[in-house]
């Protein structure tokens, strides 16, 4: 398909751009449906859905999604500083280790 842009009027190159615009937009639209579909197909060889994987609605609906953890140990000097135990430990929790205490002594 030759076109000679120079020969075309304004109106004629804002028609051919809008053209352009919705058939990129079309394009886009079936390439991710195409690839969607591979994409569950593939999964599918393995016996998962796709949202299973990728953590969509159905893998929340099925109640595989993660919840938060609940607290542990609290802060005896303040009580509403908490920590569950994961992940790096709180500089008050750090403290009243370095203090002495033992951590029996900050489980809630």
């Amino acid at each position: 398909m030759n076109i000679d842009l120079n020969t075309m009027s304004h109106k004629e190159l804002e028609k051919l751009l809008a053209d352009v615009k919705a058939a990129i937009k079309n394009a886009q639209t079936r390439d991710r449906r195409e690839a969607r579909k591979a994409a569950e197909k593939a999964a599918a060889e393995y016996g998962f859905s796709l949202d299973e994987l990728s953590g969509g609605a159905g893998a929340k609906a099925s109640g595989k999604a993660k919840r938060p953890s609940e607290p542990k140990f609290a802060n005896p000097e303040n009580p509403s500083q908490t920590w569950t135990g994961k992940g790096r430990q709180p500089k008050w929790y750090v403290e009243a280790i370095s203090a002495g205490k033992s951590p029996d002594d900050l489980e809630i």
